[in-house]
């Protein structure tokens, strides 16, 4: 996965990459490609549900605060379901409506330039963002792909504190997978808690006679220097 400041490079690059192309094709793929990556990251949709996803499988909500909201009717690995996105994902599927040929209710999201399926999603351009940015290797040395979008969703929804209920509900995993794929962010975002009373973190109290005789030393010092 990305971390934050990672992605935040990858947002910055990313505009100057589109602006960038030199052709009105090259804009057109880069376009598609740069708003695929904002909503992969923010809903956690994995590669194969991207590329099945239809018009008709999005509807606007309302969250129980009223705000505006999406519902996604997702298909993929056999399994259906549905997921909920920000207002945000609507914009960026806006941005795609805009540019595409292919905009009926039982068309794909994610086309070629002439309107058919993409189904590589573009893979290339995926490849050629994340070289731009310098995010192509993790650091494992694992070449990053497609799946690293998921994989960054569900490490920043963790981050914030979702419970791992609904983040198994939301992304069609078990919690039993979330929690071997993704322990390790708990660690680090309780610290506190996993570091609580080893040396060097928590304070050591003196103890009432450890206290008596640091003063006293302290006293005998003072008495010396005087």
């Amino acid at each position: 996965e990305f971390t934050v400041e990672e992605y935040r490079k990858l947002h910055t690059v990313g505009r100057a990459w589109v602006k960038a192309a030199s052709t009105a094709a090259s804009r057109w793929q880069r376009t598609m490609t740069y708003n695929l990556i904002l909503i992969a990251c923010n809903t956690g949709m994995r590669p194969p549900e991207l590329r099945n996803l239809r018009w008709r499988d999005i509807s606007p909500a309302k969250d129980r605060e009223g705000r505006d909201i999406f519902v996604l009717f997702v298909q993929g690995k056999g399994m259906s379901r549905k997921l909920v996105a920000p207002k945000s994902v609507g914009d960026y599927l806006d941005r795609i409506r805009a540019i595409s040929k292919a905009t009926k209710p039982d068309d794909a999201v994610f086309t070629t330039s002439t309107g058919k399926v993409a189904k590589t999603l573009y893979v290339s351009l995926i490849e050629s963002i994340l070289n731009e940015a310098g995010l192509r290797e993790g650091p494992d040395g694992t070449m990053r792909s497609t799946y690293c979008f998921r994989h960054t969703y569900a490490t920043f929804r963790l981050q914030m504190g979702v419970d791992v209920y609904f983040l198994a509900q939301q992304m069609g995993t078990s919690v039993q997978m979330i929690e071997k794929h993704y322990g390790h962010v708990n660690t680090i975002k309780h610290a506190d808690r996993v570091l609580m009373g080893m040396e060097g973190w928590d304070p050591v109290v003196a103890t009432p006679n450890e206290a008596l005789t640091e003063t006293n030393a302290k006293a005998s010092q003072a008495i010396k220097t005087k």
